[in-house]
């Protein structure tokens, strides 16, 4: 196992709460400023669905302290860094697929930088790590998608641990970030794979018990990422 000293942040994945109470959804599971949410913003173009924009996310920032990781499915993610940063975005995340090239990936991640935001790079299911490494020195967190992005509720692709682990022995100080179909069922074999940053979406907005939910995971990534006892 690829034993690492990234800690690990539980980030819930709020297109799987109940959309129609964000806030006290995202408060349930993220009540103070030392926890995460994720936040998926979809164009509808990039990937075959719609979800929110700016608005909404800044609407729900006036109501939640947490850290709040936003995902851009979209292809143009240029055209939403002023807002994003407006709306309370901490963490930029774009998907190198919708860059044309190295030279347009390294003018947004600087444009992310200058507008006072983490960021992290996307990787598609199909797309391999090697897709980040031009990237690797210049971003806070690679995401490697565990589904086919677009829609939430679909099953983990283990298959995509090797990516992980990849990128994991490369970047022994990267916050490496797993995102589809993930909870307390295969968090052991995604943090043995050496990822810290665990998006979880239906296995815990769906339990009795979301804290005990995070909790569970961030456990697992303590003993089998970092090698706590």
């Amino acid at each position: 196992k690829m034993v690492h000293s990234r800690p690990p942040a539980i980030l819930p994945s709020l297109l799987a709460c109940d959309l129609s109470n964000l806030a006290s959804e995202a408060n349930r599971v993220a009540p103070t400023e030392k926890e995460y949410v994720h936040l998926d913003v979809m164009d509808g173009h990039f990937v075959p669905n719609l979800t929110w924009g700016a608005p909404v996310i800044k609407c729900l920032k006036q109501h939640s302290k947490a850290f709040f990781d936003v995902h851009l499915m979209v292809s143009k993610p240029a055209q939403w860094v002023g807002d994003m940063k407006d709306a309370g975005a901490h963490m930029f995340t774009f998907h190198v697929e919708a860059v044309a090239d190295e030279a347009e990936g390294n003018a947004l991640i600087q444009q992310i930088k200058d507008a006072g935001m983490k960021v992290g790079v996307a990787l598609k299911p199909k797309t391999p790590a090697s897709a980040a490494f031009c990237y690797a020195d210049k971003v806070d967190l690679i995401l490697v998608m565990t589904v086919e992005p677009g829609f939430g509720g679909q099953s983990f692709m283990g298959d995509m641990m090797p990516k992980v682990e990849e990128l994991r022995a490369k970047y022994p100080e990267m916050d490496i970030e797993v995102d589809g179909g993930i909870g307390p069922g295969n968090i052991d074999v995604v943090a043995k794979a050496g990822a810290n940053w665990i998006v979880a979406g239906s296995s815990v907005f769906k339990a009795a018990d979301p804290t005990e939910v995070i909790g569970t995971m961030k456990r697992s990534v303590e003993v089998n990422g970092n090698g706590k006892s």
